[in-house]
């Protein structure tokens, strides 16, 4: 019998992975205990992702990769055994307690103290990351009941002792706190500075009423193993998020609502540029500066970049100036969790620009751009947002006049460290046989002269894969060595080019379209310590971000460069 390596034993992984969850949700319910939640929790345990440590060791309870999913889950999911996946309930008028995660937007509901209901809007990728974070946490509660008893199944010393600080951890100071930390250790089989740390984490996060603190996670997901463990955790799927899937619904509305606003702030047939960012750079970049002004100080002695980290206790005053030059924000409405903004840039040059920030004013005068920035979407749900945002509306006043579409945020890369740049010139689905190549108008050239020490730029097929949470060490560097030369993963660009070559192909948008794909790098999940798990990118993120955003704005929307045609297969 042929040896499969380690590469294609991951590579199945996330195909049975990927197909169980597409069974069950079809299916319309499942069991952890049951085939379908044991064949899920054997593929995460095959792929053994860095960014889940020490998962597979029975010995350790891995903690970081804890404190990754509890910030990606609702306050509370650790006490539930009953876990509903539905698509339209409206919840939001009864008194059923509205959970937002702080790392994920997406609505829950506490319905009682043993279910949790999700809202889901994004499609099958929110399926996917729900699965995987669930999947992980009962995995995990399983190794922690195992060191709640001794083998005649009596309750350890050190269990009767966490239960005893769960009742007074408001009250845990000094020594007393230090002992229950050292308690704690003991049960999850960390060190006491591991411990602490995590404690600390996630202690910020009770406080803040975004997770139930360590003591209390730990406690509620032992009982729960401990109390299902023959019949188990279910997950059901409703039939309104059975019959939603694959369609777009939400994507229409959401689309319709931002071309309606385009329309009403009288901007149609102008020249449009759709820049998927965040909500911040690129107001920050355009309107920072008049605010800096107004506050009497200069343009900081480090340069151009060093003003952007002055600007997080001014953002008030900058969007002040922005809506009386030229910024529209739209809120999202839908469930889709995407705000935009709609910035006319005639009257955007109203305001004084930062010294070096090449856009001719001029130029915005003649030609009237309008820019429509649209907050980061979630894998799949990329193709959904910018398929209907493409499509023309029916019945409208014609089609937008798409003049570029740029792709800009954070991503894993393969080749460097955090606050790296990459440059698409590909995207690769992960375990499927679609690969979309283009004509990226951002090149190594449009970065020279502004990277800081220590800062590298890689250009090179990116891959986009299933989940952030189902990387597997083995698939990704058979990525980076082999043929396929890719610098870096995420999970939204191969959506969005499949999107914009379905407008290409069916007339909707112009050939000569300038497409741009660049991300800064927020993680290596090659390497220990630079995973997301590790934490946020921090300061060190600020200088790659505003790079990007100046050279999409530079270069691509108001350069008018075309490098040339794009493509899809």
């Amino acid at each position: 019998m042929l040896e499969l390596t380690k590469a294609q034993r991951a590579r199945i992984a996330i195909r049975v992975f990927k197909t169980t969850s597409d069974a069950v949700a079809l299916r319309g319910f499942f069991r952890f205990t049951g085939r379908s939640g044991q064949q899920l929790e054997e593929a995460l345990r095959v792929l053994a992702p860095e960014i889940y440590g020490s998962m597979n060791d029975p010995r350790i309870i891995e903690l970081q990769g804890l404190e990754y999913v509890m910030d990606r889950l609702p306050r509370g999911i650790e006490a539930c055994s009953r876990i509903v996946l539905t698509a339209s309930e409206e919840l939001g008028g009864t008194s059923f307690e509205r959970i937002v995660p702080p790392k994920r937007r997406r609505t829950s509901y506490r319905v009682s103290e043993n279910e949790m209901c999700f809202l889901l809007t994004r499609g099958l990728s929110e399926v996917y990351d729900i699965l995987t974070h669930l999947t992980f946490m009962y995995h995990e509660a399983k190794k922690i009941r195992f060191q709640m008893r001794d083998a005649d199944g009596t309750l350890l010393p050190e269990w009767q002792r966490l239960e005893e600080d769960v009742r007074r951890k408001d009250t845990l100071s000094g020594k007393e706190l230090d002992q229950a930390l050292w308690n704690l250790s003991r049960i999850v089989g960390g060190t006491y500075q591991d411990t602490k740390d995590t404690w600390a984490n996630m202690e910020e996060g009770r406080r803040e009423s975004s997770n139930s603190g360590l003591f209390e996670i730990v406690c509620q997901l032992g009982r729960l193993a401990d109390a299902h463990r023959e019949d188990g955790i279910i997950v059901s799927f409703s039939p309104a998020l059975r019959d939603m899937l694959g369609h777009h619904r939400h994507g229409e509305r959401w689309a319709g609502t931002v071309k309606a606003r385009i329309r009403e702030a009288g901007l149609q047939g102008r020249p449009l540029h759709v820049i998927s960012a965040n909500m911040h750079s690129v107001v920050n970049l355009l309107y920072g500066y008049a605010a800096l002004l107004e506050t009497g100080r200069r343009l900081p002695e480090g340069g151009f970049y060093e003003m952007f980290y002055e600007m997080r206790n001014i953002k008030e005053r900058i969007l002040s100036i922005a809506r009386k030059n030229g910024l529209h924000e739209l809120p999202d409405s839908s469930p889709m969790h995407i705000d935009c903004q709609i910035i006319a840039m005639e009257k955007a040059c109203q305001v004084a620009f930062a010294p070096g920030l090449a856009i001719a004013k001029e130029e915005c005068l003649e030609k009237k751009p309008v820019l429509l920035v649209i907050d980061y979407a979630f894998g799949a749900q990329a193709f959904e947002v910018m398929d209907e945002l493409l499509t023309p509306a029916a019945g409208g006043d014609g089609p937008l006049t798409f003049e570029s579409i740029s792709v800009m945020g954070k991503a894993g890369t393969l080749c460097g460290s955090k606050g790296d740049i990459m440059l698409a010139t590909a995207h690769v689905f992960e375990g499927e046989p679609h690969t979309y190549t283009f004509q990226n108008q951002l090149g190594r050239e449009d970065f020279e002269g502004e990277m800081e020490a220590g800062m590298r730029l890689f250009e090179g097929p990116i891959v986009t894969v299933l989940g952030t949470s189902l990387q597997n060490r083995d698939m990704l560097e058979k990525f980076k060595r082999t043929s396929w030369a890719a610098v870096g993963l995420e999970m939204e660009g191969g959506h969005y080019q499949m999107a914009v070559s379905a407008a290409l192909v069916r007339g909707y948008i112009k050939k000569d379209v300038r497409l741009s794909y660049a991300y800064y790098a927020s993680d290596n999940p090659l390497e220990s310590g630079q995973t997301l798990s590790s934490g946020p990118l921090g300061r060190e993120g600020v200088r790659p971000t505003y790079m990007i955003t100046r050279a999409i704005l530079e270069r691509v929307v108001f350069g008018g460069r075309n490098r040339g045609g794009c493509q899809g297969t």
